[in-house]
């Protein structure tokens, strides 16, 4: 596409799309405050692309072309994948095992010291595992298949 020349009059979106681009840099530290808003306020005020050009002329091009690509200024950072060592699983997992260890060890000297012999401790041991099960697969099997669909 050919450059238009400079007496072309300039669209409001262009405008925005330099708006865009001069609030990128600033985000970027390329531009201080004082700066960012006057170059702002010249776009908007730009009637041909050759103002508009003028407002961007020192900035980097290389960071506009990225951006183009694209769609938008949006980046999407990937999580790492959790693994079963990973802390985010394996605190939970330490968790359930103490408290279920000390349920454990409380029923035991009931035991050996009163005629209480119900073991109570598998009301907290079975549905807490049951649960702690489900979400530990459903992440991983969630993670499996948010990978599945980046990959394909």
């Amino acid at each position: 596409m050919s450059d238009p020349g400079p007496s072309t009059r300039t669209s409001d979106s262009e405008r925005d799309r330099v708006a865009r681009l001069l609030q990128e840099h600033f985000a970027q530290g390329r531009l201080d405050h004082e700066e960012f808003t006057e170059r702002l306020g010249q776009a908007y005020k730009a009637k041909t692309t050759d103002d508009l050009a003028r407002v961007t002329a020192d900035l980097p091009e290389r960071d506009v072309a990225d951006t183009r690509h694209t769609g938008g200024f949006e980046t999407s950072v990937a999580a790492p994948p959790l693994r079963l060592r990973d802390p985010a699983l394996m605190v939970p997992w330490w968790l359930y095992g103490g408290v279920n260890i000390l349920c454990f060890t409380i029923w035991l000297i009931l035991y050996l010291t009163t005629d209480a012999s119900y073991p109570w401790f598998l009301w907290v041991l079975a549905p807490w595992g049951i649960l702690m099960l489900v979400v530990t697969f459903g992440v991983l099997a969630a993670q499996k298949g948010g990978q599945d669909s980046e990959q394909g």
